[in-house]
């Protein structure tokens, strides 16, 4: 940045009188330094005074109308009478009575027979599936010749077996 020194060609002539106006291309070098150091320095201190967070909108602190209570709906003696007791006007349900039935069903659920089975036949199509996985891999390896299940040193017949028998358990054939 060469600032106003560097745009001046000549030195002005001590005769003339010095231009007047806003702009003066002769202004005083320290005058020059001052407002070269003041300008960046003004833009440092409006960004750190004026800079302030994003508000959420007009309505930023305002409750909602979630909190405002609603209007008291018509009671049906049906539907009081198919839940198995008659509310009350001031409740609808304890939470305690709640949390039994909730436990007593949860109980009920997890020592059903039909979840018991489900949870034996998961444990053993993971067995399955982990053999199988296993036997893919091997069969693999016996192709390539290389891990576990290489067939380096066996014979040509022996090799064809093993990999036939593999092919078998896999579903590959």
């Amino acid at each position: 940045m060469l600032g106003l020194r560097g745009l001046v060609a000549a030195p002005a002539p001590a005769a003339a009188a010095p231009p007047r106006g806003r702009c003066s291309a002769a202004a005083p070098p320290e005058k020059a330094g001052r407002v070269s150091l003041a300008i960046p320095a003004a833009a440092a201190l409006s960004l750190v005074l004026w800079t302030s967070p994003a508000s959420a909108g007009i309505l930023s602190g305002f409750s909602g109308l979630e909190s405002t209570p609603g209007p008291d709906l018509p009671r049906l003696e049906f539907l009081e009478k198919w839940n198995g007791q008659l509310l009350s006007s001031v409740t609808l349900f304890s939470s305690s009575e709640n949390q039994k039935k909730y436990a007593e069903f949860d109980n009920r659920f997890k020592n059903s027979k039909v979840l018991q089975d489900l949870l034996e036949k998961s444990k053993k199509n993971k067995q399955k599936n982990e053999r199988l996985i296993q036997d893919k891999y091997c069969l693999r390896g016996a192709e390539w010749g290389v891990g576990d299940c290489s067939t380096e040193g066996m014979s040509e017949q022996e090799r064809e077996d093993f990999i036939s028998e593999l092919k078998k358990r896999t579903g590959a054939e």
